[in-house]
Protein backbone atom coordinates (compact mmCIF):
# COMPACT_ATOMS: atom_id res chain seq x y z
CA UNK A 1 0.00 0.00 0.00
CA UNK A 2 1.05 3.49 -1.29
CA UNK A 3 2.05 6.14 0.95
CA UNK A 4 -0.98 8.38 -0.95
CA UNK A 5 -3.23 5.64 -0.14
CA UNK A 6 -2.52 5.64 3.24
CA UNK A 7 -2.92 9.38 3.96
CA UNK A 8 -6.16 9.73 1.78
CA UNK A 9 -8.60 10.62 4.45
CA UNK A 10 -11.97 9.13 4.17
CA UNK A 11 -14.36 11.63 3.76
CA UNK A 12 -17.22 10.24 5.08
CA UNK A 13 -16.04 9.89 8.62
CA UNK A 14 -15.48 13.83 8.55
CA UNK A 15 -18.92 14.06 7.59
CA UNK A 16 -20.47 12.05 10.23
CA UNK A 17 -18.13 13.51 12.88
CA UNK A 18 -19.16 17.19 11.75
CA UNK A 19 -22.94 15.89 11.77
CA UNK A 20 -22.51 14.11 15.13
CA UNK A 21 -20.89 17.60 16.77
CA UNK A 22 -23.76 19.87 15.46
CA UNK A 23 -25.87 17.34 17.79
CA UNK A 24 -23.56 17.32 20.74
CA UNK A 25 -23.50 21.08 21.39
CA UNK A 26 -27.82 21.47 21.31
CA UNK A 27 -27.29 18.56 24.66
CA UNK A 28 -23.82 20.30 25.98
CA UNK A 29 -25.38 23.81 26.35
CA UNK A 30 -28.21 22.57 28.63
CA UNK A 31 -25.88 21.98 31.66
CA UNK A 32 -23.40 24.65 30.72
CA UNK A 33 -25.28 27.64 31.03
CA UNK A 34 -27.87 25.57 33.52
CA UNK A 35 -30.69 26.34 31.21
CA UNK A 36 -34.04 26.50 33.21
CA UNK A 37 -36.80 24.12 32.67
CA UNK A 38 -39.64 25.68 30.50
CA UNK A 39 -43.05 26.20 31.48
CA UNK A 40 -45.46 23.57 30.37
CA UNK A 41 -47.11 24.30 27.09
CA UNK A 42 -44.85 26.79 25.63
CA UNK A 43 -42.88 26.62 22.83
CA UNK A 44 -39.52 25.66 24.94
CA UNK A 45 -41.46 22.98 26.37
CA UNK A 46 -41.66 21.73 22.79
CA UNK A 47 -38.16 21.84 21.88
CA UNK A 48 -37.18 20.24 25.81
CA UNK A 49 -39.38 17.33 24.38
CA UNK A 50 -37.81 17.26 20.88
CA UNK A 51 -34.45 17.44 21.51
CA UNK A 52 -35.02 14.33 24.17
CA UNK A 53 -36.62 12.45 21.33
CA UNK A 54 -34.45 13.13 18.64
CA UNK A 55 -31.01 14.78 19.84
CA UNK A 56 -30.30 13.71 23.55
CA UNK A 57 -28.31 10.00 23.46
CA UNK A 58 -28.28 10.60 19.08
CA UNK A 59 -25.26 12.06 18.23
CA UNK A 60 -22.44 11.39 20.92
CA UNK A 61 -23.13 7.64 20.13
CA UNK A 62 -22.09 8.24 16.46
CA UNK A 63 -19.00 10.33 17.38
CA UNK A 64 -17.83 7.20 19.93
CA UNK A 65 -18.31 4.68 17.11
CA UNK A 66 -15.78 6.91 14.95
CA UNK A 67 -13.49 6.89 17.26
CA UNK A 68 -13.79 3.05 17.17
CA UNK A 69 -13.30 3.68 13.51
CA UNK A 70 -10.06 6.13 13.85
CA UNK A 71 -8.36 3.91 16.42
CA UNK A 72 -8.08 1.18 13.79
CA UNK A 73 -7.63 3.07 11.12
CA UNK A 74 -4.73 4.57 12.98
CA UNK A 75 -2.83 1.71 14.02
CA UNK A 76 -3.21 0.33 10.78
CA UNK A 77 -1.87 2.88 8.99
CA UNK A 78 1.24 3.67 11.83
CA UNK A 79 1.73 -0.29 11.28
CA UNK A 80 1.99 0.03 7.14
CA UNK A 81 4.40 2.74 7.37
CA UNK A 82 6.96 0.49 9.35
CA UNK A 83 5.81 2.41 13.08
CA UNK A 84 4.80 0.56 16.02
CA UNK A 85 1.33 1.55 15.88
CA UNK A 86 0.27 0.33 19.11
CA UNK A 87 3.24 2.53 21.09
CA UNK A 88 1.82 5.36 18.71
CA UNK A 89 -1.68 4.48 19.36
CA UNK A 90 -0.60 4.74 23.50
CA UNK A 91 0.87 8.19 23.81
CA UNK A 92 -2.28 9.46 21.41
CA UNK A 93 -4.51 8.35 24.08
CA UNK A 94 -2.28 10.21 26.48
CA UNK A 95 -2.39 13.61 24.56
CA UNK A 96 -6.02 12.98 24.55
CA UNK A 97 -6.22 12.28 27.82
CA UNK A 98 -4.27 15.54 28.96
CA UNK A 99 -6.34 17.58 26.63
CA UNK A 100 -9.35 16.24 28.29
CA UNK A 101 -8.04 16.80 32.01
CA UNK A 102 -8.10 20.46 31.19
CA UNK A 103 -11.31 20.79 29.10
CA UNK A 104 -13.24 18.74 32.19
CA UNK A 105 -12.53 21.66 34.18
CA UNK A 106 -14.50 23.73 32.37
CA UNK A 107 -16.91 21.14 31.46
CA UNK A 108 -17.72 18.00 33.99
CA UNK A 109 -18.80 15.16 31.94
CA UNK A 110 -16.49 16.37 29.26
CA UNK A 111 -15.49 13.19 26.91
CA UNK A 112 -12.27 13.00 25.92
CA UNK A 113 -11.20 11.81 29.06
CA UNK A 114 -13.12 8.85 29.01
CA UNK A 115 -12.58 8.11 25.37
CA UNK A 116 -8.61 8.33 26.91
CA UNK A 117 -9.32 5.65 29.44
CA UNK A 118 -12.01 3.22 27.12
CA UNK A 119 -9.30 3.20 24.02
CA UNK A 120 -7.05 1.61 26.44
CA UNK A 121 -9.79 -1.29 27.11
CA UNK A 122 -10.76 -1.62 23.85
CA UNK A 123 -6.54 -1.84 22.65
CA UNK A 124 -6.39 -5.78 22.91
CA UNK A 125 -9.60 -6.09 20.37
CA UNK A 126 -7.42 -4.61 17.93
CA UNK A 127 -6.58 -8.28 16.70
CA UNK A 128 -9.13 -9.90 17.71
CA UNK A 129 -11.79 -11.78 14.70
CA UNK A 130 -13.90 -8.69 13.17
CA UNK A 131 -16.83 -11.33 13.47
CA UNK A 132 -15.93 -11.52 17.50
CA UNK A 133 -15.91 -8.19 17.56
CA UNK A 134 -18.87 -7.18 15.88
CA UNK A 135 -21.02 -9.84 17.50
CA UNK A 136 -19.67 -8.89 20.88
CA UNK A 137 -19.66 -5.38 21.08
CA UNK A 138 -23.56 -5.67 19.10
CA UNK A 139 -24.44 -8.09 22.48
CA UNK A 140 -22.54 -5.98 25.23
CA UNK A 141 -24.82 -2.42 23.80
CA UNK A 142 -27.67 -4.23 23.80
CA UNK A 143 -27.40 -5.35 27.58
CA UNK A 144 -25.43 -2.33 29.13
CA UNK A 145 -28.07 0.04 26.62
CA UNK A 146 -30.79 -1.05 29.16
CA UNK A 147 -29.13 0.01 31.96
CA UNK A 148 -29.45 3.69 30.73
CA UNK A 149 -26.49 5.02 31.45
CA UNK A 150 -24.11 6.40 28.39
CA UNK A 151 -20.83 6.06 30.20
CA UNK A 152 -21.36 1.88 29.72
CA UNK A 153 -22.17 2.14 26.44
CA UNK A 154 -18.80 4.05 25.22
CA UNK A 155 -16.64 0.42 25.37
CA UNK A 156 -19.17 -1.08 23.02
CA UNK A 157 -19.65 1.32 20.26
CA UNK A 158 -15.94 1.65 20.16
CA UNK A 159 -15.62 -2.24 19.43
CA UNK A 160 -18.38 -1.81 16.67
CA UNK A 161 -16.67 1.27 15.53
CA UNK A 162 -13.17 -0.97 15.55
CA UNK A 163 -15.18 -3.88 13.67
CA UNK A 164 -16.59 -1.23 11.41
CA UNK A 165 -12.35 -0.57 10.99
CA UNK A 166 -11.57 -4.30 10.27
CA UNK A 167 -14.06 -5.10 7.75
CA UNK A 168 -12.60 -1.85 5.80
CA UNK A 169 -16.62 -1.00 5.59
CA UNK A 170 -15.96 3.07 4.73
CA UNK A 171 -12.91 2.47 2.49
CA UNK A 172 -15.31 0.28 0.79
CA UNK A 173 -18.44 1.95 1.12
CA UNK A 174 -19.56 2.32 -2.57
CA UNK A 175 -19.68 -1.22 -2.95
CA UNK A 176 -22.25 -1.76 0.23
CA UNK A 177 -25.15 0.73 -1.19
CA UNK A 178 -28.11 -1.77 -1.24
CA UNK A 179 -26.84 -3.10 2.29
CA UNK A 180 -27.01 0.48 3.48
CA UNK A 181 -30.04 1.40 1.89
CA UNK A 182 -31.46 -2.48 3.87
CA UNK A 183 -29.93 -1.13 6.81
CA UNK A 184 -31.09 2.22 7.84
CA UNK A 185 -34.66 0.72 6.39
CA UNK A 186 -35.00 -1.69 8.78
CA UNK A 187 -33.39 1.46 11.50
CA UNK A 188 -35.49 3.71 10.59
CA UNK A 189 -38.28 0.99 11.32
CA UNK A 190 -37.16 0.06 14.73
CA UNK A 191 -36.39 3.66 15.31
CA UNK A 192 -39.97 4.94 14.90
CA UNK A 193 -41.56 2.12 16.89
CA UNK A 194 -38.78 3.08 20.09
CA UNK A 195 -39.13 6.82 19.55
CA UNK A 196 -43.37 6.63 19.55
CA UNK A 197 -42.63 4.12 23.15
CA UNK A 198 -40.85 6.86 24.33
CA UNK A 199 -43.18 9.52 23.69
CA UNK A 200 -45.74 7.60 25.48
CA UNK A 201 -43.50 8.11 28.47
CA UNK A 202 -43.27 12.14 28.04
CA UNK A 203 -43.71 13.47 31.31
CA UNK A 204 -46.14 16.18 31.64
CA UNK A 205 -43.87 18.33 33.47
CA UNK A 206 -40.33 17.93 33.85
CA UNK A 207 -38.72 17.72 37.10
CA UNK A 208 -35.82 17.93 38.78
CA UNK A 209 -36.81 17.10 42.53
CA UNK A 210 -37.62 13.92 43.87
CA UNK A 211 -41.07 14.16 43.43
CA UNK A 212 -43.24 11.99 40.40
CA UNK A 213 -42.78 14.30 38.30
CA UNK A 214 -39.02 13.90 38.49
CA UNK A 215 -39.76 9.79 38.18
CA UNK A 216 -41.78 10.27 35.22
CA UNK A 217 -38.51 12.54 33.82
CA UNK A 218 -36.10 10.26 34.39
CA UNK A 219 -37.46 7.30 33.02
CA UNK A 220 -38.65 9.20 29.91
CA UNK A 221 -34.45 9.81 29.86
CA UNK A 222 -33.38 6.40 30.40
CA UNK A 223 -35.51 5.18 27.70
CA UNK A 224 -34.12 7.91 25.36
CA UNK A 225 -30.69 6.75 26.13
CA UNK A 226 -31.61 3.04 25.53
CA UNK A 227 -33.27 3.31 21.85
CA UNK A 228 -30.12 5.83 21.35
CA UNK A 229 -28.03 3.94 19.49
CA UNK A 230 -30.92 3.15 16.88
CA UNK A 231 -31.77 6.52 15.91
CA UNK A 232 -27.96 7.00 15.52
CA UNK A 233 -27.76 3.98 13.38
CA UNK A 234 -30.75 6.06 11.22
CA UNK A 235 -29.38 9.16 11.36
CA UNK A 236 -25.82 7.77 10.21
CA UNK A 237 -27.09 5.44 7.41
CA UNK A 238 -29.53 8.08 5.74
CA UNK A 239 -26.32 11.30 5.61
CA UNK A 240 -24.47 7.78 4.25
CA UNK A 241 -26.85 7.59 1.74
CA UNK A 242 -27.92 11.35 1.20
CA UNK A 243 -24.05 11.81 0.57
CA UNK A 244 -24.18 9.17 -2.10
CA UNK A 245 -25.60 12.79 -4.43
CA UNK A 246 -23.16 15.18 -5.63
CA UNK A 247 -25.17 17.97 -4.96
CA UNK A 248 -25.81 16.95 -1.01
CA UNK A 249 -22.06 16.73 -0.61
CA UNK A 250 -21.25 19.78 -2.18
CA UNK A 251 -23.63 21.66 -0.02
CA UNK A 252 -22.60 19.65 3.25
CA UNK A 253 -18.95 20.24 2.10
CA UNK A 254 -18.48 22.80 5.37
CA UNK A 255 -19.41 20.20 7.24
CA UNK A 256 -16.52 18.05 6.20
CA UNK A 257 -14.02 20.41 7.52
CA UNK A 258 -16.01 20.91 10.43
CA UNK A 259 -15.65 17.38 11.32
CA UNK A 260 -11.73 17.42 10.09
CA UNK A 261 -11.34 19.68 12.94
CA UNK A 262 -13.31 17.75 15.51
CA UNK A 263 -11.32 17.87 18.10
CA UNK A 264 -10.57 21.76 17.49
CA UNK A 265 -14.76 22.03 17.49
CA UNK A 266 -16.00 20.17 20.15
CA UNK A 267 -13.52 21.93 22.52
CA UNK A 268 -13.64 25.66 21.40
CA UNK A 269 -17.86 24.28 21.67
CA UNK A 270 -17.26 24.96 25.21
CA UNK A 271 -15.27 27.74 25.29
CA UNK A 272 -17.80 29.59 22.95
CA UNK A 273 -20.48 28.83 25.54
CA UNK A 274 -18.79 29.40 28.65
CA UNK A 275 -17.55 32.82 27.49
CA UNK A 276 -20.84 33.93 25.67
CA UNK A 277 -22.58 33.05 29.02
CA UNK A 278 -20.34 35.31 31.25
CA UNK A 279 -20.42 37.71 28.92
CA UNK A 280 -24.20 37.93 28.42
CA UNK A 281 -24.76 36.86 31.77
CA UNK A 282 -26.49 33.76 30.27
CA UNK A 283 -26.04 31.47 32.93
CA UNK A 284 -29.16 30.27 34.63
CA UNK A 285 -31.28 33.06 32.48
CA UNK A 286 -30.86 31.20 28.96
CA UNK A 287 -34.39 29.14 28.03
CA UNK A 288 -34.48 26.37 25.90
CA UNK A 289 -35.40 28.20 22.34
CA UNK A 290 -32.64 30.41 23.56
CA UNK A 291 -30.07 27.77 23.54
CA UNK A 292 -30.84 26.35 20.49
CA UNK A 293 -30.39 30.24 18.54
CA UNK A 294 -27.13 30.41 20.32
CA UNK A 295 -26.17 27.07 19.52
CA UNK A 296 -26.85 27.73 15.90
CA UNK A 297 -24.79 31.10 16.03
CA UNK A 298 -21.81 29.32 17.64
CA UNK A 299 -22.04 26.06 14.71
CA UNK A 300 -22.02 28.84 11.56
CA UNK A 301 -19.24 30.51 13.24
CA UNK A 302 -17.57 27.21 13.72
CA UNK A 303 -18.54 26.10 10.42
CA UNK A 304 -17.26 28.90 8.49
CA UNK A 305 -13.97 29.19 10.79
CA UNK A 306 -13.51 25.78 9.66
CA UNK A 307 -13.62 26.44 5.76
CA UNK A 308 -11.45 28.86 5.55
CA UNK A 309 -8.78 27.44 8.12
CA UNK A 310 -8.24 24.44 5.78
CA UNK A 311 -8.14 26.10 3.11
CA UNK A 312 -4.54 27.43 4.33
CA UNK A 313 -3.62 24.47 6.69
CA UNK A 314 -3.55 20.88 6.69
CA UNK A 315 -4.50 20.96 10.20
CA UNK A 316 -7.08 22.35 12.97
CA UNK A 317 -5.06 23.85 16.00
CA UNK A 318 -5.54 20.88 18.54
CA UNK A 319 -5.20 18.39 15.59
CA UNK A 320 -1.82 19.61 14.59
CA UNK A 321 -0.47 19.81 18.40
CA UNK A 322 -2.62 16.50 18.75
CA UNK A 323 -0.43 14.56 16.16
CA UNK A 324 3.25 16.47 16.96
CA UNK A 325 2.69 15.26 20.74
CA UNK A 326 1.85 11.62 19.02
CA UNK A 327 4.65 11.58 17.01
CA UNK A 328 6.90 13.45 18.69
CA UNK A 329 8.58 15.08 15.91
CA UNK A 330 7.82 18.94 13.95
CA UNK A 331 4.89 18.94 11.87
CA UNK A 332 4.37 22.19 8.75
CA UNK A 333 1.07 22.59 9.37
CA UNK A 334 0.62 25.52 6.21
CA UNK A 335 -0.42 23.85 3.06
CA UNK A 336 2.16 26.12 1.48
CA UNK A 337 4.42 23.74 2.92
CA UNK A 338 3.64 20.83 0.89
CA UNK A 339 4.88 22.33 -2.25
CA UNK A 340 8.48 23.71 -0.71
CA UNK A 341 9.29 20.13 0.46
Amino acid sequence: MDTHQLDTRIETLDYLRGFALLGIILVNIISLLSVKLPVPGTTDASYLRFLYLFVEGRFYTIFTFLFGVGFYIFISRANAKGKNGYVMFLRRLLVLFLFGLVHVQFHPGEALTIYAICGLIILPFYKANKLVNLLFGTAMLVVLGLFAEKIFMVVPLMLLGVAAGQYRFFERISLHGKRIVIFTGIMFVLSVAGLVYQYQHVPSVFGNGSGADSLETQRFLQLGITIGPIVSAFYAGLLILLLNLPIVRKVLSPLKSYGRMALTNYVSQTIFILVLGQMLNLVDHLSYIQSLVLCMAISVIQLTFSTIWLRYFRYGPLEWVWRMLTYFEWMPIGKASDSCR
